[in-house]
């Protein structure tokens, strides 16, 4: 029996900053973000917009866009990182935010959960679910990825920034991908980006002697959540290409295969925290299947000789035959953590239907990353009926109607300076407000849907 996506939907922020305009006033060179990294847009959440909002639209467009009913769906799992609640989770604002057009209700009976993992978290959702239907195929689960990838102004971090959330039915027969059971993983324990709570004494933040109550908070210490992550770039890529490395070794393996399995995928799909990441990284396992290309590259270390690999001509024609049609949406979009390797394989799909491309019956491999850190590896074969389901879905169409912003909304966003929305909600979820008054309901955020 076959399981997979059956469907995809997508949400993302109307706006976006073009990344010349972070260039300019970074005093970054343009061509070294273009050029170097692949970056064109990063698309930037208004308002009103955050991961709930993104993730119930995303969820709202693929049940309309199915015709399906409430009660067909007996699972939502989310991935995220960017939650706004440390106990309930994004999974239970979105049923809420759906029974509002449903009915009161109509999700009664649906299983819902967020899963946490950097961004390999809606990878873990996604095999949940995959493994949950194999046991019951008449039933029907929505997988959904959904983050807010934000990092501090004047970080080496800023200019990979993005939004946006993906939706994916999980059905058995499905119609676009059907996954094999096998998964490589890879895990360690390390501190290459993470997201801490950060601890002040009441003395050192609110220049106070003592320790008087103060907006509820007894304790001597005050704990800060920031969005913002603390990372080591340099040392989070070695990270990635370890453990990416040693689950691809890990899948073959499981898979009982040998050689150059990648040569057997038509796509290889990675989490593209930067649109060229993949292209830069799969160097190290392009070059371990290939010892003789490696040896043939000028070069007195491995190191040398593996950069200039990366500039031959054969591996150049993978990057563009296997990779490339990944990164087209995420140049125009940024990293979105969870949702960046779906994000590649919508990408990836709507270019192949634009080319007219025969997908059916080919492999893509799944390359999936999550700070923190760990790595999967796993493939999908293409269904007969891919192009049916992919006309739907209008990826390219919608990056073309997104709202550029300048620099100084940008930052006013950033710093959440501003309270008005740059461009008003319309037939979308939106936050209307977040309780302040209520003691029993501090903090509790409330969502309404505008037509």
């Amino acid at each position: 029996m076959n399981v997979g996506i059956d469907s995809i939907a997508f949400d993302i922020p109307q706006l976006f900053l073009p990344i010349t305009t972070l260039a300019e006033n970074r005093n970054i060179e343009p061509e070294k973000l273009i050029k170097g990294l692949g970056l064109h847009k990063m698309s930037f959440p208004d308002v009103h917009q955050d991961v709930v909002t993104m993730a119930s639209n995303a969820a709202l467009k693929l049940i309309q866009q199915e015709n399906l009913n409430p009660e067909e769906i007996h699972k939502i799992y989310v991935g995220t990182e960017s939650g706004v609640d440390s106990s309930k989770p994004v999974a239970s604002y979105v049923v809420s935010n759906l029974e509002s057009i449903f009915g009161e209700a109509s999700f009664r009976n649906c299983d819902v959960v967020d899963l946490t993992f950097a961004c390999i978290g809606a990878i873990d959702a996604l095999q949940n679910c995959l493994d949950y239907i194999r046991l019951n195929p008449s039933k029907k689960a929505i997988v959904i990825a959904s983050d807010n990838a934000k990092y501090d102004l004047n970080s080496t971090g800023e200019y990979t920034q993005g939004a946006g959330s993906i939706a994916m039915l999980i059905t058995s027969n499905p119609s676009i991908l059907s996954f094999a059971n096998a998964v490589g993983v890879s895990t360690q324990g390390v501190f290459d980006f993470f997201k801490p709570r950060r601890y002040f004494s009441k003395a050192e933040a609110l220049k106070l002697a003592d320790n008087p109550e103060w907006n509820g908070i007894l304790e001597n210490e005050i704990a800060i959540y920031k969005e913002q992550p603390v990372f080591d770039g340099q040392y989070s890529n070695q990270c990635y290409i370890n453990r990416i490395t040693e689950a691809y070794e890990h899948y073959k393996s499981e898979s009982h295969q040998s050689g150059n399995i990648y040569e057997n995928w038509e796509s290889i799909l990675m989490h593209l925290p930067y649109c060229f990441q993949g292209r830069r990284t799969f160097i190290e396992i392009f070059a371990k299947e290939n010892p003789k290309l490696v040896e043939l590259q000028l070069g007195e270390t491995l190191k040398d000789k593996i950069k200039a690999l990366a500039k031959s001509p054969e591996y150049l024609a993978l990057v563009n035959e296997k990779i490339l049609p990944s990164e087209i949406a995420s140049g125009q979009i940024g990293n979105i953590y969870t949702g960046s390797i779906f994000l590649g394989l919508l990408s990836t799909l709507c270019h192949h239907f634009q080319q007219k491309s025969d997908l059916t019956n080919k492999k893509m491999g799944f390359i999936a990353y999550g700070s923190g850190s760990k790595a999967k590896v796993f493939e999908a074969e293409v269904s007969e009926n891919w192009k049916d389901a992919i006309a739907k879905v209008k990826l390219f169409e919608t990056l073309e109607k997104c709202t550029p912003i300048d620099f100084a909304t940008y930052e006013k966003l950033h710093k959440k300076e501003t309270k008005q929305s740059i461009i008003a909600p319309k037939s979308e979820f939106y936050l209307d407000s977040i309780e302040k008054e209520n003691p029993v309901l501090t903090g509790a955020r409330y969502y309404k849907f505008v037509e």
